[in-house]
């Protein structure tokens, strides 16, 4: 129990770091961990409101985009800050008690919290203005945004421990990440995708969270096809190889 209470301490301590380092103290300080993504998302949907109908397949535009976009937000975010972590805290490993997963569940849980307060405000703000309509199973829908922010933080750290090692994995990252987005599922529901080829679709695991997600949002109005243990399991694979590598990457970090 000491030794929980001792990790849970660092971590709160590195959150708060993390916050001021990146948001500062003054102006909307930590607020910009909300406001970021509620500029990204409001701005796809304004762009998507001019180019599509209100309705496409039967679904609603604005809850399609906002629980597409908002969670594959989450997964790239997750990424983003995952890549160069450990580079740009190495002076924490002065510090005996400071390991590198902390610096990375610190920066994985912030995330987490902002990513799902400013999708609750973007919600709160849709169902406003009468875009949306409340959740027809919160369980779901809470359930599919963790599972996102499970597998994409057991994608981060593997990948940003791959990249202490070599470094064009860092150089490739970007790309991949843009290529990903129309592979993940935030534009297009595996309904709409040629049967033939939903099985084949379905073998990446991130369509099957932003598919949950959308279960939760909608009900069974809309047809969504995922299976939430598939994506657990990838997340496990990933998070237990990621921190293997991690152990194993850490000679290769310089601390001056």
């Amino acid at each position: 129990m000491r030794e929980i209470k001792k990790h849970i301490r660092i971590l709160n301590a590195l959150m708060m770091r993390e916050l001021v380092t990146r948001y500062g103290r003054e102006g909307l300080g930590f607020l910009w961990l909300i406001a970021e993504p509620l500029v990204f998302c409001f701005g796809v949907m304004g762009l998507w409101s001019v180019m599509k109908p209100e309705y496409e397949h039967g679904v609603r535009l604005a809850p399609f985009i906002m629980t597409g976009y908002m969670t594959i937000l989450l997964f790239r975010h997750m990424v983003q800050v995952g890549s160069g972590a450990m580079q740009a805290n190495i002076g924490l490993m002065h510090h005996r008690s400071v390991r590198p997963l902390h610096i990375y569940l610190s920066r994985m849980m912030l995330e987490i919290v902002g990513g799902a307060m400013a999708f609750a405000v973007v919600y709160l703000v849709l169902l406003a203005l009468g875009s949306v309509s409340p959740p027809h199973d919160y369980l779901k829908l809470y359930s599919g945004y963790l599972l996102m922010g499970w597998l994409s933080m057991g994608f981060a750290i593997t990948v940003s421990s791959l990249a202490i090692r070599f470094e064009v994995i860092e150089r490739i990252l970007p790309v991949s990440m843009y290529l990903l987005v129309p592979l993940s599922g935030a534009f297009v529901m595996v309904d709409w995708i040629p049967t033939a080829y939903q099985s084949l679709y379905l073998l990446n695991p991130l369509p099957h969270t932003i598919e949950m997600v959308r279960d939760g949002v909608f009900g069974e109005f809309v047809q969504t096809h995922y299976n939430p243990l598939y994506p657990f399991y990838w997340g496990v694979i990933l998070n237990v190889s990621g921190m293997l590598l991690l152990n194993q990457t850490q000679r290769y970090l310089e601390v001056d």
